[in-house]
């Protein structure tokens, strides 16, 4: 049994933050099958008062998935989504992304049911990882539109794809999953939003995280130890050392070969070029 439980613990971690989220979505929809009259109080509902009375489930709805269908195409896009934007972008920002993508869909639906009560009706409820799974596929697409991808035979534009999308969702609004192409609309908007400020050098994701490690710093059980010795680092320059500046030349390198695939696509990057942006991503 310890040696079942090392060997779990070591595949997960070797997942990326990405895979990491596709296994918590796979466990919860075991899970569901016997869970499933008690998980409610993690879907988001269309009206305020009980969004008031369940604010996690602005987050918690995105890890539900009671279809079988459902969970198979979203954690599909999602593994190759996240191979495409984790060699490119850090875990970190991925991560940004994600959870804005499924707050900003969870926003969009409940301003939507909320303030056009003649046109969105009933009383609806929202659950799956699509709106974060679109924020994904819309940054993507935003950042670098001509990137090219095989499909069966023949290579088509990035934006093609998440136009195509886009689309598909404004069309589903006139469905009877209205609500969740609702979601689908909002994190394709931060999706957009996201990339194209971080193309003018501003990643609004930023804050987000620092929140994020706020939070999860109020549950770290704080250590006093002994008082210890402060001794000046010779090494550092100007407050900084040498693997500082070496960090931030590998991010403006970084940097410039990103804005080379935006314009030109992957193609137009030499070997060198190639070769440093899959060390960079490892």
């Amino acid at each position: 049994m310890d040696t079942l439980t090392q060997d779990i613990k070591a595949k997960l971690s070797n997942l990326n933050v990405l895979e990491k989220i596709i296994a918590v979505n796979v466990v919860v929809f075991v899970l569901s099958f016997v869970l499933k009259p008690y998980l409610g109080w993690l879907e988001l509902p269309s009206s305020f008062s009980g969004f008031i009375s369940n604010p996690w489930s602005i987050i918690t709805y995105a890890f539900l998935h009671y279809d079988f269908m459902h969970i198979l195409f979203n954690m599909l896009w999602l593994y190759f989504l996240g191979r495409m934007f984790l060699n490119l972008f850090s875990a970190k920002m991925a991560l940004n992304v994600y959870f804005l993508g499924a707050i900003s869909g969870g926003l969009l639906f409940l301003l939507s049911y909320n303030l056009l009560p003649t046109v969105f009706t009933g009383n609806s409820r929202l659950l799956g990882a699509s709106a974060a799974v679109r924020a994904l596929l819309i940054f993507l697409c935003a950042y670098m539109p001509h990137q090219d991808i095989r499909f069966f035979t023949f290579n088509i534009k990035l934006w093609y794809v998440g136009a195509f999308i886009v689309v598909l969702d404004v069309m589903g609004l006139f469905g009877l999953n209205a609500g969740g192409n609702l979601a689908h609309l909002g994190g394709a908007i931060l999706g957009y939003v996201y990339a194209k400020q971080l193309h003018k050098g501003q990643d609004i994701g930023k804050g987000f995280e620092g929140l994020v490690g706020k939070l999860s710093g109020l549950f770290k059980a704080s250590k006093k130890g002994p008082l210890k010795t402060v001794h000046k680092n010779k090494s550092k320059v100007g407050g900084y050392t040498k693997s500082d500046f070496n960090a931030f030349n590998n991010q403006k390198q970084i940097d410039v070969i990103l804005d080379k695939i935006s314009k030109s696509g992957y193609e137009s990057l030499t070997a060198e070029e190639k070769e440093f942006l899959f060390r960079a991503g490892k």
